[in-house]
């Protein structure tokens, strides 16, 4: 028993020593994993390319063309947006940059509209990166059989399967012919489902490849924040062409939607550590010296025109460049003057309204004093007492009406007399000193003290006897020409017609096919 028990102990103490040197081993793994994941990636850098971009509010130029990009098919730029597709049924379009991208890594920030007055679109809208120019073709508006990548945001659902609108990353190498029936899904390498169409603010797409990996980042439109983005799909061991081009197609088809893009803004990703490269380095001697010369043509023409500019009026010729342009006290300057012209048109509307209302009150009076002559004649001596009381107050009163009326007409001509002497203590030179201020609170004062008179003047009007005794007719009620019978029917038959129109609807939808 003893020289089996010492047997057993030396078998068993190498097992021992191989137990705890493995697991040694694994907690020192543990460790370093652990720092490792303590020790935050380091973000890489960005540098915004404005060769391969474009945005509003000067998208487009005069000549209607994209700086650095190309547009065909239907395609409309403008001042704020490209309208890759128009609303109508089978269109095309699309937009492509001129110059080569050989960037290693990069980041696109696609924001884009897809709208339509359908439950459902078509076809939708897709980002290329591809080795040439997809100009034309059957894939949203771009050539099949493509060397890159491209990112659909597809909108009709082809295969039925009720799993659009969705977002699909594909793929292909030159030799593949993308799969329509099945709406590009047994090629996608990623996948999404997000609905795009008719949101209220614009859709974002972050779309970055760094390190061989393509990141699809989407902000659905249902905020205002640029940053609010929420994952998509991500691609691993993504292989794209070193060199290409950026582009964006859409199409239509049996449906049709609006297809926006508002802007297209690419960035330069570089590894933390190392260096971009200097932007004078990527500019092509043959380049610098065309821009170079296109320059000094350009400041030629310029001269040439100021010299003709000074034939032309040879009064400015000594005066600096800067009194050309309006500075900022001259427009504000400005826009008091013509606040100060608004203001005197007004008050001479008021004062038209005023002389009018003169005249219909001295009408009056003068109406009044006949009919008080007239009867005077005819009228005993007791009504006489009577009417004779009841005219002399209506008299008074239209007397005490024209005296205010007066005073009113004494005070805009006052106002009026203060902004003519403020306008022209402005064209001397005044820039708006304590003396404009001033005038300008004399001017309130009136205007209040006319809204004052106006509105007691309106109350005396309202309680002028005059007015009881004058009544117009007043109008006999109108019969109802429907009865609740003919009610009835014409509901009866807007609710068939109604129900028609939806049935047609639904079955115009249901027979609509998306064809290419």
């Amino acid at each position: 028993m003893a020289v089996s028990t010492a047997q057993h102990r030396a078998a068993t103490a190498p097992m021992l020593i191989l137990t705890l040197f493995t697991a040694l081993i694994f907690q020192q793994g543990v460790a370093d994993n652990a720092a490792g994941a303590t020790t935050p990636e380091e973000l890489p850098h960005r540098r915004f390319e404005y060769k391969y971009s474009f945005k509003g509010p000067h998208l487009s130029q005069t000549d209607g063309n994209i700086p650095f990009w190309i547009h065909t098919g239907n395609a409309i730029p403008s001042a704020d947006q490209v309208r890759i597709t128009p609303s109508l049924r089978s269109q095309r379009g699309n937009v492509w940059t001129k110059g080569r991208v050989n960037f290693e890594h990069w980041e696109a920030e696609v924001t884009f509209r897809v709208s339509g007055r359908g439950r459902m679109g078509a076809d939708g809208l897709a980002v290329w990166f591809t080795e040439n120019q997809g100009l034309d073709g059957p894939v949203y508006g771009a050539s099949d059989k493509w060397n890159g990548v491209g990112i659909f945001f597809d909108s009709f659902d082809n295969d039925g399967k009720k799993n659009n609108p969705a977002i699909l990353v594909v793929g292909n190498n030159g030799n593949l012919v993308y799969d329509h029936q099945n709406d590009g899904t047994t090629q996608a390498l990623g996948t999404c489902l997000r609905d795009f169409r008719n949101k209220p603010y614009p859709v974002r797409a972050k779309i970055t490849y760094y390190k061989k990996t393509l990141t699809i980042m989407i902000n659905n439109g249902f905020t205002p924040d640029r940053e609010d983005y929420e994952f998509c799909t991500k691609v691993d061991n993504m292989i794209i062409p070193s060199e290409g081009f950026f582009g964006i197609s859409a199409a239509t088809g049996g449906l049709a939607d609006d297809h926006d893009v508002l802007s297209f803004l690419l960035f330069r990703l570089t590894e933390p550590g190392q260096q971009p490269p200097p932007p004078e380095s990527e500019i092509p001697k043959e380049e610098k010296d065309k821009y170079q010369e296109e320059f000094q043509n350009f400041q030629q023409e310029l001269d040439k025109k100021k010299e003709e500019f000074q034939k032309e009026h040879p009064d400015v010729q000594g005066e600096p460049l800067e009194d050309l342009y309006e500075t900022v006290n001259d427009r504000e300057i400005r826009q008091v003057f013509e606040g100060q012209n608004r203001i005197h048109l007004e008050i001479k509307q008021l004062n038209r309204q005023l002389a009018m209302i003169l005249d219909e009150q001295r009408r009056y009076v003068s109406v009044i004093t006949d009919e008080v002559a007239k009867r005077g004649t005819t009228a005993e001596s007791g009504q006489l007492d009577t009417a004779s009381q009841q005219l002399n107050s209506v008299v008074s009163t239209q007397q005490e009406v024209l005296k205010n009326l007066n005073e009113l007409r004494n005070s805009f001509y006052e106002s009026l007399r203060q902004i003519g002497s403020v306008q022209h203590q402005g064209n001397t030179g005044g820039m708006g000193t304590y003396e404009t201020i001033q005038h300008f609170n004399d001017i309130k004062e009136h205007l209040h003290t006319v809204k004052r008179d106006v509105e007691h003047l309106v109350q005396r009007n309202a309680q002028n006897p005059a007015e009881k005794v004058m009544k117009c007719p007043e109008v006999p009620p109108m019969p109802s020409c429907l009865s609740t019978v003919h009610f009835a029917v014409f509901i009866v038959v807007q609710s068939v017609l109604f129900f028609c129109y939806i049935m047609y609807k639904s079955q115009q939808e249901a027979a609509a096919k998306k064809f290419f």
